[in-house]
């Protein structure tokens, strides 16, 4: 039942809820409205009961704060205006799991209390979003009254694992702006930040026993216009654009996010995408080559039909050679002394094996070893590696192609290619972080192709709220969580990184908080619109693409037709196909269009009370006739 409450509310700076869960995301697993409502007032205090909430006190203070013209005091001794009340005890029969808690609005006051500063910290973000939009200005509105029905919410999460990965070597974003990236991934209850901190585009952190890594690795020649389509660095030519972290940034960034239960799980990517570390130290790969420069976002490869590829330039590490494994102990080591993390990420993926088929130090380990097949190279090297973190007493976690190297089973696997070798995985014994491209990866465009800058594929919001993460019940002890990733190719900047994050990140969050049973659509989707509100007070960016209409075609008894749906509720769809603009007054979509012969231009676009949302769509009919419309 509680899945089909919610109540639209949007731009409202002063309200009462009456369904609690029309507003949080991920939705809470169990709430109870109670009777009265709860006078919520600037001139309270928030007392805790440990020196563990000093920050999240802190925290909800700094929330409550910017919204008001005074600071909001926060207090160890309760008193009569100690009407939030943050608790840790030990006993707490509603909530047992370490992450899970307990907030109850009385008519009296509030308490959020929790086994753990964790669970603590996730009441508060479900408080904050229980309260009006208006908590997310930024400028101090003066006195605030708001009232809050009174209710009792028992949460906790569905999995351990609830994660985002920033791609920041594609394109480098400061300190300051992963705290931001932070701060907001917070507000959805995220306890992972996967920091992709090295590839072919630039090496992002400092080892100081391998200067050149950062002094050569992190810089790159400036170049604009899509990526696989730049040109080459030019002889002499100065490499200006990049930068990266020194060793005092990442304990910055460690502690920051650990004061909001966020661990950030850093990955080194070998031993392919090694082309800035190759550009630093050309002895690592095999062919030695001193010309490879750290790469602008040229076409140096070339994909086939069938999946596989061929690397014009070497940027893999030669498995064959001991120096590689010097190298990597050198890295490794430095980094487990900065990152407090279980696991340390260790890429595995997209490795090409040209150039190993090619050295005869390759062929001669392979001879060794009674190899048959250059994937056992690779799972050779995968070996070395692991060995190298068990000393350090870190945990391997890799992309899925590590799955065909033999490796222990204390080696985590995070499912990119399909969901199907996650699970086959987590049946081999392998923890399993999920991670499908179909329904994980931020860096695909949210709406329709000709409206969004190009990419490879498409990813609507309704498809990435689809996913169970585990529909096999034996199968649910073996999945860490998962997480989406945001690959930066095309991401110049942060504003634009939560363009492509939000909402969709939204819908990751409830997919991995709540149980699956709880989902729904129309209730997640009513919840997003009124977040929008929240984004726009906050000065943060996110895609209206749930707006644009969703169109297909198809043939039936050798006629095109069009199907035209919507993800975003009380939208009407208006379309042409006479060379007019879809206005209010233009044909309501009601059913599949029969397409005429000509040439045919469909325009379509959405409406909600009588005025349009979203983008308007110019379809030609020759795009009609073919993918990704026709299916």
């Amino acid at each position: 039942m509680l899945r089909n409450l919610y109540l639209t509310i949007i731009g409202l700076s002063m309200a009462v809820f009456a369904l609690p869960q029309s507003t949080v995301i991920p939705l809470p697993q169990k709430t109870e409205l109670l009777k009265g409502t709860f006078l919520f007032r600037s001139d309270m205090e928030i007392y805790y009961n440990s020196d563990e909430l000093k920050f999240a006190a802190q925290y909800l203070a700094q929330r409550l704060s910017q919204s008001v013209a005074k600071d909001i005091p926060v207090t160890t001794k309760p008193g009569k205006k100690s009407r939030l009340k943050l608790i840790i005890t030990q006993q707490n029969d509603a909530v047992a799991h370490a992450e899970g808690y307990e907030l109850l609005i009385s008519i009296e006051n509030i308490a959020i209390t929790a086994t753990t500063p964790a669970g603590v910290f996730y009441g508060i973000q479900t408080l904050l979003q229980l309260l009006p939009a208006d908590v997310e200005n930024m400028d101090k509105s003066g006195q605030l009254t708001w009232r809050l029905p009174c209710q009792h919410i028992v949460d906790y999460p569905r999995f351990g694992w609830r994660g985002l990965m920033l791609d920041v070597s594609r394109h480098f974003f400061t300190v300051a702006e992963v705290k931001q990236y932070i701060e907001q991934m917070v507000r959805y209850k995220f306890n992972t930040l996967h920091l992709h901190l090295t590839d072919d585009h630039g090496w992002r952190v400092e080892i100081k026993s391998l200067p050149r890594l950062t002094e050569v690795g992190a810089w790159r020649v400036e170049r604009h216009g899509q990526f696989g389509t730049r040109e080459k660095p030019r002889p002499g030519e100065q490499a200006t654009y990049g930068g990266y972290y020194t060793q005092d940034d990442i304990r910055e960034l460690v502690r920051f996010a650990a004061e909001r239960h966020v661990t950030i799980v850093p990955e080194i990517d070998v031993p392919g995408h090694c082309m800035a570390a190759i550009a630093a130290y050309p002895y690592l790969s095999c062919t030695g080559d001193t010309s490879i420069k750290v790469d602008p976002g040229t076409n140096f490869a070339e994909w086939h039909a069938d999946g596989s590829f061929t690397m014009f330039v070497d940027n893999t590490l030669n498995p064959a050679n001991e120096e590689v494994y010097v190298f990597l102990e050198k890295v490794f080591t430095e980094l487990a002394a900065l990152f407090p993390s279980e696991y340390i990420h260790v890429g595995g993926d997209e490795c090409y094996k040209g150039f190993w088929a090619k050295d005869t130090a390759c062929q001669e380990l392979m001879r060794k070893n009674n190899y048959t097949r250059m994937e056992q190279l690779q799972g050779y090297f995968m070996q070395r590696v692991q060995r190298i973190l068990d000393k350090l007493g870190k945990k391997m976690i890799g992309w899925d192609e590590i799955t065909e190297d033999s490796l222990s089973s204390q080696a985590a696997v995070m499912c990119w290619r399909n969901r199907d070798i996650g699970y086959e995985a987590a049946r081999k014994g392998y923890r399993v972080v999920m991670a499908p491209t179909a329904f994980s990866y931020l860096d695909y465009y949210q709406g329709d192709h000709l409206v969004e800058p190009p990419v490879y594929a498409g990813l609507r919001l309704s498809k990435v709220y689809s996913f169970n993460p585990c529909p096999y019940p034996e199968l649910e002890n073996m999945i860490l969580g998962g997480q989406g990733n945001l690959w930066t190719e095309n991401v110049p900047y942060l504003q634009y990184a939560f363009y492509m994050t939000y909402p969709r990140a939204l819908a990751i969050a409830e997919n991995y908080w709540t149980l699956d049973t709880l989902k729904d659509w129309n209730s997640f989707i009513h919840r997003v619109e009124i977040h929008f509100d929240r984004f726009d007070r906050a000065g943060i960016a996110y895609s209206k693409a749930i707006f644009d209409p969703m169109v297909s075609s198809y043939y039936e008894d050798n006629q095109l037709k069009v199907k035209i749906e919507a993800e975003a509720p009380l939208l009407e769809i208006h379309y042409t196909i006479d060379g007019t603009m879809p206005t209010l007054y233009a044909p309501v979509y009601t059913a599949p269009i029969s397409i005429p012969n000509g040439q045919i231009t469909l325009r379509v676009r959405a409406y909600r009370d009588k005025q349009p949302v979203g983008n308007m769509l110019i379809i030609p009919i020759n795009m009609l006739k073919a993918p990704p419309y026709l299916r």
